[in-house]
């Protein structure tokens, strides 16, 4: 995807490069989305890109500030979108809705469908996307093991 320049904004989207990890780090610790300890390492970015995945930012043109990310992934049957989101001082500009559709497209472009997960206590984030089509899918817990060397196994 070649970013593209909102004149009126004066920010685009792009797709991650290699050396956009410090910065990128900083805005997840800073947003609250993700961390180092979660997994979230240049490692991982690069192999569900590998995989099919991309993880847009959101950039000033001028300052060329990442100011906001929307990383996304597939298992083949949906894409998921992750640490999407806008730095704190760059919120309440309406960015979230260039990042947003230029977020859409790509996943339009698979043919797949598309989930994410959002804090039940985001409402900005939950009127913001159910503003785009998202539907609340049901009342589930979602559940994760992070570490793997606490996998359990079942006695035999």
């Amino acid at each position: 995807m070649k970013a593209v320049t909102d004149r009126t904004t004066g920010f685009h989207v792009r797709d991650y490069r290699q050396g956009d990890f410090e910065k990128v780090s900083l805005l997840w610790i800073e947003t609250g989305m993700g961390h180092p300890a979660r997994g979230d390492d240049e490692d991982t970015i690069l192999a569900t890109i590998r995989q099919g995945g991309r993880l847009l930012l959101l950039e000033e043109e001028k300052t060329k500030t990442i100011c906001g990310s929307s990383w996304l992934t597939t298992d083949g049957r949906r894409v998921f979108i992750h640490h999407f989101g806008i730095l704190p001082a760059f919120q309440g500009k309406k960015l979230s809705h260039l990042l947003m559709e230029r977020s859409l497209a790509c996943v339009k472009e698979t043919g797949l469908q598309v989930k994410l997960e959002v804090h039940n206590t985001n409402l900005k984030a939950i009127n913001l996307y159910k503003k785009y089509g998202f539907e609340y899918l049901g009342d589930y817990d979602v559940y994760i093991i992070r570490d793997l060397s606490k996998i359990k196994s079942f006695p035999e």
